[in-house]
């Protein structure tokens, strides 16, 4: 029996002891329909709450506990890789009633998800999802070969409420995220040698002139780069938060 209490005391030490589990950051982008909360998941996988309902971006569990965070009503894919398509972390949050936006290429991994082409809109969930192209133009994984060849993977435009949140995914300062108009947030990828510099990122953000800008998936990229590049561009708030 003492040994049996020693043990349970012991085990309450330890629990005790341990070091709290950090919550993920979030913001809160106010709209006309509603608060617009986000959960900054890491890297590329984002949570958004709004109207009630829950949207998952590119969840992957080595950014975060799945099984803590809440079930998706909408799961965006940008493309299939790995980090940004994971059958593992979609498995813990998908239910029977949610709904999955990927490219042609993610659809081959997983079933049920409708595809978006680079250019087409979609209506769910009483948001509006446009896809934009996402792909390099400069870095290579072996020349004539692009990381994110053009035409495969996505990035999308969703507007919660009338204000236009731009997910862009694995892409570069391409001229048709620099077209883009009336974005009031944008994610942004800043990591080498697979989407952006610190540098294409502020030229494309100076040309589209988002309101809010997060870098996001940077990798080992510091931001600090970023901001003082940014430093003199006058009606852009740039967010850095933990999306390595």
């Amino acid at each position: 029996m003492r040994g049996m209490l020693a043990l349970v005391c012991g085990l309450l030490l330890l629990a005790l002891a341990a070091p709290a589990v950090a919550q993920p950051e979030q913001d809160v982008i106010p709209t006309a329909g509603g608060d617009l909360a986000i959960t900054f998941v890491g890297h590329a996988s984002l949570v958004f709450e709004y109207g009630g309902k829950v949207i998952h971006v590119d969840p992957w569990t080595q950014q975060g506990d799945y099984d803590a965070l809440p079930k998706a009503d909408l799961i965006l894919v940008t493309h299939e890789h790995r980090d940004h398509l994971d059958l593992a972390a979609i498995e813990k949050i998908r239910t029977p009633q949610t709904l999955l936006v990927c490219n042609q290429a993610g659809a081959e991994k997983l079933p049920g998800c409708q595809v978006l082409s680079n250019g087409q809109q979609t209506q769910l969930l009483g948001l509006t999802i446009e896809a934009v192209p996402a792909y390099n133009l400069v870095h290579m994984r072996q020349p004539g070969l692009p990381y994110h060849p053009q035409g495969v993977g996505n990035g999308y435009v969703v507007t919660f409420g009338g204000r236009k949140v731009y997910l862009a995914g694995d892409t570069e300062n391409t001229p048709e995220m620099k077209a883009l108009k009336g974005i009031d947030v944008a994610f942004l990828p800043m990591s080498l040698p697979f989407t952006m510099t610190p540098e294409m990122v502020a030229d494309a953000a100076q040309a589209f002139k988002p309101r809010v800008l997060y870098p996001y998936h940077y990798g080992q990229t510091d931001p600090g780069l970023l901001l003082a590049l940014m430093k003199d561009t006058p009606g852009i708030e740039v967010r850095v938060r933990k999306l390595r």
